[in-house]
């Protein structure tokens, strides 16, 4: 409200990641990034896949090529390797719904606040079962994939994207991230960005790279956020 000179508070639009905040999947992502990236010569730790989470695959494959093999790498090469992490999660056991993320959009819902997805990833299958699972809970022709933008976060694009498909202003958008570069994106496009901390990361992460607001479940989020509408939109 300060941010932006407001009285009141109207949220009109709510901009989820995915991995880590609607599926318990990052633990996976993690595993899939340490081994593909194996098979070509990059040690990628675990815990790399959630500082790099939220950017477009093929530029985090860009990054650590630069880095440990010293060279630029083609479209085609990063698509590859992109790939091969891909076949290796999608190989893992599927990602379960995040607890209480329904709940927490239900109740957005019933406030009058819609809901769409704004996800580094860019795999069909996944952003088709992002359809199916969220089915009458977000608006799944305006989810924002790696596909839609030339920039990934910690840009902005993909959130500014994401504001422009909803014809929201940041103003009035509420980011959930659970990861430090998305955290980043949400603040850089203007939004009020809650971080939710789901993963290894210490809170720090989070709050060092511009979270407002930091919990460890959505149901926090909820009950927080229903205290903070009741209290402050009027």
């Amino acid at each position: 409200m300060k941010e932006h000179g407001l009285e009141a508070y109207r949220p009109k639009t709510v901009l989820f990641d995915m991995d880590g905040v609607l599926y318990d999947s990052m633990k996976f992502h993690a595993i899939a990034w340490n081994k593909a990236m194996a098979k070509y010569g990059i040690d990628m730790p675990e815990i790399e896949g959630y500082l790099y989470e939220g950017m477009r695959g093929v530029e985090t494959i860009a990054i650590k090529c630069r880095e440990q093999l010293g060279r630029e790498i083609s479209e085609d090469e990063a698509m590859e390797m992109y790939l091969e992490k891909s076949r290796i999660f999608h190989s893992m056991t599927k990602a379960t719904i995040m607890p209480g993320v329904k709940e927490l959009q239900k109740f957005m819902l019933s406030r009058g606040m819609q809901i769409t997805v704004v996800t580094g990833s860019g795999q069909p299958p996944l952003l088709a079962g992002l359809a199916r699972d969220f089915e009458g809970l977000i608006d799944a022709d305006k989810i924002v994939s790696a596909k839609d933008v030339k920039q990934g976060k910690p840009a902005p694009d993909p959130y500014l994207l994401g504001m422009e498909r909803m014809g929201s202003k940041p103003e009035e958008t509420i980011v959930v991230e659970n990861a430090p570069l998305g955290v980043q994106a949400g603040r850089a496009a203007g939004c009020f960005v809650i971080g939710v901390n789901t993963g290894p990361l210490p809170d720090s992460q989070l709050k060092d790279n511009g979270a407002h607001i930091v919990f460890h479940d959505l149901f926090e989020v909820k009950d927080a956020l229903e205290h903070f509408l009741d209290s402050y939109t009027e």
